[in-house]
């Protein structure tokens, strides 16, 4: 029963620091199925949009469609690290942690892992291996959330570049946006309508690459309900 515990919380960890990997610092398209990240929007993303769909008001629409964004993220990290709490549980608890020279239940060594993961260290196991696992998992929790104070600033920063271009068409294209008003403030001078329109080909490029790269950045909702990028992208 420990030996399989072991495996088991050998593979959550593994199989959550590979999903955190390809999320936040692998800034590519990922190509696989199977991942926590997937799956949680896939299960999160369903009844929120259904909910949304029963809103007849266009503006109470858009308030609850942008919370989902920025919570939905806070739960994601929330579940990686409870994630990786667990696992290193299920591990400490199969090579029989003892706390204060006694055996502990299950409850109480994921009380310990939590502590140790947050880097509180109320406490220290007496045998050897549960040691050396405790040094793993603090030097994890304490890059984990390094991970997470540095993630935050590029994926805003991401989001406020996508949003700096579109409050630039008030002036451009009227609010709300339209390509005809658009063209016609533009007057006789194709060549700055072209211009124009050859920066926003850089900005489609530029959402394109940054949403690959964080695909979480797409469930965030534009500040401005008439300026909203995904009425303006087709």
């Amino acid at each position: 029963m420990r030996i399989l515990a072991g495996i088991v919380g050998g593979s959550v960890l593994g199989i959550i620091l590979l999903d955190a990997f390809e999320t936040v610092v692998l800034a590519r398209r990922a190509q696989h199925r199977f991942g926590i990240t997937r799956l949680f929007y896939k299960s999160t993303w369903f009844p929120v949009s259904a909910v949304a769909r029963l809103i007849k008001s266009p503006n109470s629409r858009e308030k609850w469609l942008s919370v989902y964004g920025p919570v939905s993220l806070l739960m994601l990290l929330g579940l990686w690290a409870m994630g990786l709490i667990v696992g290193f549980a299920l591990m400490q608890w199969s090579v029989g942690i003892q706390i204060h020279g006694q055996p502990s239940h299950f409850g109480n060594v994921v009380y310990f892992c939590a502590t140790t993961f947050f880097t509180l260290g109320v406490g220290e196991p007496t045998n050897v291996v549960s040691k050396y696992l405790m040094v793993v998992e603090a030097g994890l929790g304490f890059s984990f959330l390094g991970l997470v104070i540095g993630y935050t600033p590029v994926f805003y920063q991401s989001f406020s570049s996508r949003e700096l271009r579109i409050s630039l068409l008030d002036a451009r294209a009227g609010s709300p946006p339209s390509a005809r008003e658009l063209v016609l403030r533009q007057g006789k001078n194709p060549d700055r309508l072209e211009q124009q329109l050859a920066q926003w080909e850089e900005w489609c490029a530029d959402v394109l690459q940054s949403q690959l790269s964080y695909p979480t950045l797409a469930y965030f909702r534009s500040q401005h309900s008439n300026q909203s990028w995904l009425r303006l992208v087709p």
